[in-house]
């Protein structure tokens, strides 16, 4: 446990992987570029390094990169304040700016900029104390809401079959991801936990790989079987063998039910349909956005076509790429979303609303 300024603990990660830590008066993050074959972290000791570390996914998975931006808004203020004093906050306000652009698609970034800039706004001196006493509040939160979505997630597949069953997952929503168990893969660990599932099968999720490197390597911790096919190959593994659920988490909720997750996911959604395997999105209140209408209005980032070429070996003369990093699944396909103040089934503007409320 770390004390907070006001004494209130920070639960440690229950899972021991930490992503996201506060250590020594600097961000610290497990770099997910490297993983599995190289467990290094990169520590931050200002914003521009924290920018540079969401915008080249070192941290990655929305909630993640909530909790990291609360602590880069520790360190802008720091510096801001130690440069200007008391007139630290039009620099702040600008590095506010700057942190939320890093990543656009991923709501919990600019929600946790939004809750660090209204603390500086009441803040009197060095802003540094009051400010790092949200963002651990914000990482606290992030644990609790993990703790509550796996209990709530493994309670639905209880109901559903209690028998023992395998489930199939896409990118990675899980510790790495979170400042805990994780959205999707806390579900799936306390279904493990209960008995409830034989096998997890995960997507690679190119052309980063979070499923091969990142999810296989974090169930494998835990001793959870795990199986990684090629993401093409889910559509023939829910013909011949399907998966009780397909589990997976998101970047952002719209106000009508629309899910933005990693690229692949509306694919992987649209098969689960077919075959009947249910469909379960995984995310914490912070990740549902009233003020998007629906999934057509989320800007989707689009990522260096680089990324691509790198698995082929290079690209081939006159040869064009597009690498959007997310797609949008329709509420219509979503057959629950599983947030930490409950459950809409269906997701819908209604009960989006109600969650909302809650």
């Amino acid at each position: 446990m770390t004390d907070r300024p006001d004494n209130t603990p920070v639960p440690a990660d229950p899972t021991g992987i930490d992503a996201v830590a506060w250590r020594n008066e600097r961000l610290d993050l497990l770099d997910q570029r490297r993983l599995p074959a190289d467990v290094r972290r990169v520590v931050c000791e200002d914003v521009d390094a924290a920018i540079h570390c969401i915008r080249d996914m070192v941290v990655r998975g929305a909630p993640a990169i909530g909790v990291a931006a609360a602590y880069a808004a520790v360190l802008a203020a720091r510096a801001q304040h130690a440069t200007h004093g008391a007139d630290w906050q039009a620099g702040f306000r600008t590095d506010l700016i700057r942190l939320a652009e890093a990543r656009p698609t991923a709501v919990n970034l600019a929600w946790a900029v939004e809750r660090m800039a209204r603390v500086a706004e009441n803040a009197r001196g060095d802003p540094t104390e009051a400010l790092l006493d949200e963002a651990r509040r914000i990482h606290a939160e992030d644990i609790a809401m993990n703790q509550a979505m796996a209990k709530l997630g493994a309670d639905l597949i209880e109901a559903g079959n209690p028998m023992p069953a395998a489930v199939i997952t896409h990118c990675n929503a899980g510790a790495l991801a979170t400042g805990g168990l994780g959205t999707a893969l806390g579900v799936i660990r306390e279904a493990w936990r209960r008995g409830l599932v034989t096998r997890v099968w995960v997507d690679e999720t190119r052309p980063w790989l979070q499923g091969a490197r990142l999810t296989a390597w974090e169930l494998g911790r835990d001793g959870i079987p795990v199986t990684v096919i090629t993401d093409s190959a889910a559509a023939q593994l829910m013909r011949r063998e399907p998966p009780d659920w397909a589990i997976v988490g998101a970047d952002r909720v719209a106000a009508n039910g629309d899910v933005v997750n990693k690229i692949g996911t509306y694919g992987l959604a649209v098969v689960a349909r077919h075959h009947g395997v249910k469909f379960m999105v995984v995310a914490p209140s912070s990740t549902l956005d009233p003020a998007t209408p629906d999934g057509d209005a989320v800007p989707i980032e689009q990522r260096d076509a680089a990324e691509i070429w790198a698995a082929a070996g290079g690209a081939p003369v006159g040869a064009e790429a597009v690498n959007p990093a997310f797609d949008v699944t329709p509420a219509a396909l979503v057959d629950v979303l599983v947030t930490e103040r409950g459950v809409a089934q269906p997701p819908s503007g209604r009960t989006i609303a109600a969650l909302l409320r809650a």
